[in-house]
């Protein structure tokens, strides 16, 4: 099958979108599959790619390491000469979701859009955030899913409340999958020694953007009562992000500087040792659709700590595979972590157990199998709709209508965001 992803964010950007296309895209192409990729161009991009098509965009929008992607260029329209798309997947609801969607209706097939964010807990990344803006971007996305044949949603809880916010279409709900030959790979030991590690340590770890939607504030400080109270425990963190240098800070100003380290962006090989070696993984975020970082610990056999929260509580079950802590609150968080390092071996290989079987279920093979099984679904259904010859009229005439169906999607998201604003006395 040929399969066309459009996704705003794509590597060498690190964040759960990018590797959710990398991941399908390598594991579809291991199939026989050919997978192109349109995204935009980030600055350290490899000189050559294969099957990917990038775009202008602007880099690092509003001080984030985000590239903001401009209209499709002649690149794109040059590509799809030569490739004949059976479907287009879109993991994002604007900029390059606009041209999946052009692409789709020019082509008539359909097209699939992974839930990848809860969107309105990320404008503040946008200037002017405000509730109203919240509103327009909770009501673009729900219409934009309505514009799309099926819609991916990460984890129950997403597909329970896209569907609340009024989703029509069928969801599906398809996690991101996790390599787990990759991350139970990794030499724990040797990543331990390289870091200073003494052999009777414990190792907390933290993956992921060093950013406030992270819920990095509440982490820190669960981990500086931790520390203070175990002076043989370590807190390390992979990532960049803008509160990178104010989590260093509030380590140093704690005095504990040299039990925190802050190791900057990893690749998958070096990341898969850091998993390796780390006692216990902490996770506070309660932004997520899915933890893509939670599974890939458990795939290298290390146990979560993690606030209840969505895309959370479908992968960490308290007591079997991790502890799910269900408040924030710094004094259980601090206490779950003190129960994963008083395991017993014994009750530490029993939980290695549960944590294996977790990784298997969220395994890569198995996911984009799903998502297969849906895409063939689509494929073989569409095709049937097309009752008017392909023309140059047919094709203008596709694109207008859906251009028409995005501005009036914009246009609803707006005047929603207009009349929640409130009245001035």
């Amino acid at each position: 099958m040929n399969i066309l992803m459009a996704t705003n964010a794509f590597y060498p950007h690190v964040g759960g979108v990018a590797r959710s296309v990398q991941g399908f895209s390598a594991e579809f192409r291991r199939g026989g599959h050919r997978v192109l990729v349109v995204a935009p161009i980030f600055e350290g991009i490899p000189g050559k790619e294969t099957d990917v098509v990038r775009v202008p965009a602007i880099q690092n929008f509003n001080g984030s390491d985000f590239s903001v992607p401009v209209r499709a260029s002649g690149k794109v329209i040059s590509a799809l000469k030569s490739y004949a798309p059976q479907i287009v997947h879109s993991h994002h609801p604007f900029l390059l979701g606009d041209t999946a969607l052009r692409i789709a209706a020019t082509r008539d097939i359909p097209v699939v859009f992974t839930h990848h964010t809860m969107y309105e807990k990320y404008t503040h990344y946008v200037p002017g955030d405000s509730p109203q803006l919240k509103r327009f971007v909770l009501d673009l996305v729900t219409g934009y899913c309505n514009l799309c044949d099926a819609v991916i949603a990460p984890s129950q809880t997403v597909a329970e409340e896209i569907v609340r916010r009024g989703v029509k279409v069928p969801v599906e709900v398809i996690p991101t999958g996790v390599d787990v030959d990759l991350f139970a790979s990794g030499d724990g030991d040797a990543f331990r020694k390289r870091m200073g590690i003494p052999p009777d340590a414990l190792l907390i770890g933290h993956v992921g953007r060093l950013a406030p939607e992270k819920n990095l504030g509440f982490l820190t400080e669960c981990m500086i009562r931790f520390l203070s109270r175990n002076k043989r425990a370590y807190f390390f963190v992979v990532g960049e992000g803008p509160l990178k240098q104010e989590i260093k800070q509030t380590f140093a100003a704690q005095g504990l500087a040299e039990r925190f380290s802050s190791l900057g962006v990893m690749d998958h090989p070096e990341l898969a040792s850091a998993y390796q070696g780390m006692d216990v993984f902490a996770f506070a975020s309660r932004t997520e659709t899915q933890g893509m970082v939670l599974t890939e610990a458990m795939a290298a056999g290390t146990p979560v700590v993690a606030v209840d929260a969505s895309g959370v509580r479908e992968v960490v079950r308290d007591g079997e595979n991790g502890r799910l802590v269900p408040r924030e609150d710094y004094e259980e968080f601090v206490s779950a972590l003190a129960w994963v390092a008083g395991l017993s071996l014994q009750e530490r290989k029993r939980l290695g157990v549960r944590i294996a079987d977790t990784a298997d279920e969220f395994s890569m093979p198995r996911t984009a199998a799903k998502t297969f099984t849906l895409y063939e679904s689509l494929v073989g259904v569409k095709p049937l709709r097309k009752t008017i010859e392909p023309s140059l009229w047919t094709t203008a005439r596709k694109l207008i209508e859906e251009e028409w169906k995005i501005v009036r999607n914009i246009a609803h998201a707006a005047g929603h965001a207009v009349l929640s604003m409130p009245k001035s006395k």
